[in-house]
């Protein structure tokens, strides 16, 4: 017997408290912010590394062509919109710190122009 799975979601935040493995709360969150980009950089190097592969196989466009590649306005603006929640992800753990001292979201961390 299959579940089905498709109307299942998760909580994207884990309860409880964080695991600490640095005697300094500062390290711990700069640990938290390395392994963050650490998952990230891995899995999209491997992304990027399949569709190249693929696509100089297939003759579609060649590592020449996407190094030549000029996105257009609208592009552009999808990269800062996915880039700045990127961001928000990645200073999560210092956003947590900050959050807990009271003071507002939006004074705490810009991500315009990453």
């Amino acid at each position: 017997m299959q579940v089905d799975k498709s109307n299942i979601k998760l909580k994207r935040q884990a309860k409880g408290k964080r695991p600490a493995y640095l005697p300094d709360p500062t390290s711990e969150k700069i640990l938290a912010m390395v392994m963050a980009l650490a998952g990230e950089v891995s899995v999209m190097r491997d992304r990027m590394e399949t569709m190249e592969r693929l696509s100089e196989k297939s003759g579609i466009f060649s590592s020449e062509d996407i190094e030549n590649y000029v996105p257009s306005d609208e592009e552009k603006a999808a990269r800062e919109e996915r880039r700045a929640e990127y961001l928000r992800r990645l200073f999560r753990s210092v956003q947590d710190g900050i959050d807990a001292l009271g003071k507002p979201a939006e004074d705490a961390i810009e991500t315009d122009g990453a």
